[in-house]
């Protein structure tokens, strides 16, 4: 079997005359965590939002797991294991913790026509990984999402994607708003996953949070990528800014 997870072959993306994704090639492989990168404009959530099922290309090809895949809205993303977390992910705010984290995908107990949710393991679960993603305060899982922080409700959109068990866990500046401790558990989620076999695409304006994590980094500029197969290893930040920006190095 390829190790490689997703390919996306010559997108392009037009909102009236703008074109906001020109001939777009981007891969991920089995395991591999992506740093993709760029500034305002650049096209970085267009692309994510296209692999998504969010918006639909103009024209180019995905194919997951070596086969051409329809990604028609977010729920065909979802079946071919694309899970993804925005900046601005939607919570039901008058919703508890557990019931956002199952949103749609609610466990049953009992006799599946009686349709009774299982709360109590919602619960259980919810607890759990409130505090993998670093949330310290015992919040329960019955808290309306309307009385969470920022920071919180970031985290409760975080421990969403690492329940269910995706093949590409995309992360749309999933560290906004986020204190430090919230941080480090999202850092470490996406360490965690890799290492479990998930992949990631991780965007971020904070690129030293890019650094701590990504094996590989990919920079769109003006909608174009400018380059695919940086190694933070093997790179500086400074470096890596001046590719973003398109400025010379003195």
């Amino acid at each position: 079997m390829s190790d490689e997870l997703v390919r996306m072959e010559h997108i392009n993306k037009f909102f009236g005359r703008v074109q906001a994704l020109n001939d777009i090639n981007l891969t991920v492989k089995r395991s591999e965590i992506v740093g993709l990168l760029g500034d305002n404009g650049a096209g970085k959530s267009t692309l994510i939002k296209i692999l998504s099922g969010a918006l639909q290309p103009d024209s180019g090809e995905i194919h997951i797991n070596g086969q051409k895949a329809t990604i028609r809205n977010t729920t065909d993303a979802i079946r071919y294991g694309i899970e993804t977390i925005y900046q601005d992910s939607a919570l039901v705010t008058q919703l508890s913790i557990a019931r956002n984290l199952f949103l749609g995908r609610e466990p049953i107990k009992g006799p599946a026509f009686l349709n009774r949710m299982d709360q109590a393991m919602m619960n259980e679960v919810a607890g759990t990984l409130l505090k993998r993603v670093g949330i310290s305060k015992d919040i329960p899982p019955t808290t309306p999402i309307s009385s969470l922080s920022g920071g919180e409700r970031q985290a409760v959109a975080i421990a969403r994607a690492m329940h269910f068990d995706s093949g590409l866990i995309i992360l749309d500046e999933p560290t906004n708003n986020l204190g430090v401790e919230e941080t480090q558990g999202v850092l470490r989620f996406v360490r965690n996953a890799r290492d479990k076999g998930h992949s990631c695409i991780f965007i971020a304006h904070n690129i030293y949070h890019v650094f701590q994590v990504v094996d590989r980094i990919v920079v769109l500029r003006r909608g174009k990528k400018v380059a695919d197969d940086i190694d933070p290893k093997q790179s500086t930040i400074e470096e890596v800014e001046h590719i973003i920006t398109g400025m010379t190095l003195t």
